[in-house]
């Protein structure tokens, strides 16, 4: 059986690199990426936990699927608004995207 410290560190390591992603990239899908990366993160340490911590419970499966459908909601949500944002203004960088400003 594998040591419940081993999913944590690779719980840790997924969220750094989703959060490397989130701040160093340009691109806004990318960044979408890089959230949904983090998400995974979150629901590895979601099972990894309720399968240590209580062995019968499904306390933690059932967290990581309301997880798992508000990533799917985000993402929906994200596309939409890049392809509107790519729509009216053609652009899809993060640091050229300037909605607030006239």
């Amino acid at each position: 059986m594998v040591p419940l410290s081993w999913y944590l560190i690779l719980a840790a390591v997924l969220f750094a690199i989703g959060l490397y992603g989130v701040l160093a990239r340009r691109h806004v899908v990318a960044v979408l990426m890089s959230l949904e990366l983090m998400l995974n993160a979150v629901n590895l340490n979601l099972v990894a936990l309720a399968r240590y911590l209580e062995a019968g419970a499904v306390v933690g499966q059932t967290f990581t699927l309301f997880v798992f459908a508000l990533a799917a909601a985000e993402t929906g949500v994200g596309l939409a608004l890049i392809i509107a944002i790519w729509r009216n203004r053609e652009v899809v960088l993060t640091d050229k995207m300037k909605l607030l400003k006239g």
